[in-house]
């Protein structure tokens, strides 16, 4: 997919609904991430996420009682070369405060993306329609690559 290669050799910030997707096989979307994931572990792609995906992706797998899947992520998001979990430092904070104040982002969504642009992504990937056009970073919504696609 054209739009994956021209992630090579980048970093791409995540937001956690496409790593549920990847991971859930979700049958829309996983033609979409899979490969996205594939150029990851190979290494073409590097991503960044916030600790906070890591609070989001467990809430399901929690309530239900599924401990396998609460490894699974907890495996990829803690264990993984070519995707890195951050903490959220000062920097971020501060960071995640300006674009609150800028775009009116949710306190979750302007960590991630603050994580993000914080660690030099030049890409964030996400489908959540909240993000608008942020200046300095490419959003790649998976929405709107399906209607390309």
């Amino acid at each position: 997919m054209e739009w994956i290669t021209k992630l090579y050799g980048t970093v791409v910030g995540l937001d956690t609904a496409p790593l549920i997707y990847f991971i859930e096989k979700h049958p829309i979307y996983l033609p979409l991430v899979r490969p996205f994931f594939k150029a990851v572990e190979i290494g073409d792609i590097q991503v960044i996420t916030s600790a906070l995906t890591l609070t989001e992706v467990l809430v399901h797998p929690y309530k239900y009682g599924n401990r396998s899947l609460a490894q699974m992520y907890s495996s990829i998001l803690l264990d993984s070369h070519n995707l890195k979990t951050l903490p959220v430092s000062a920097e971020i904070a501060t960071e995640a405060a300006q674009l609150r104040a800028s775009y009116g982002l949710k306190t979750p969504d302007s960590i991630q993306l603050a994580t993000a642009r914080v660690s030099g992504a030049t890409a964030f990937m996400t489908n959540d329609d909240r993000f608008a056009s942020i200046p300095g970073i490419e959003l790649i919504h998976l929405d709107g690559l399906l209607k390309v696609l």
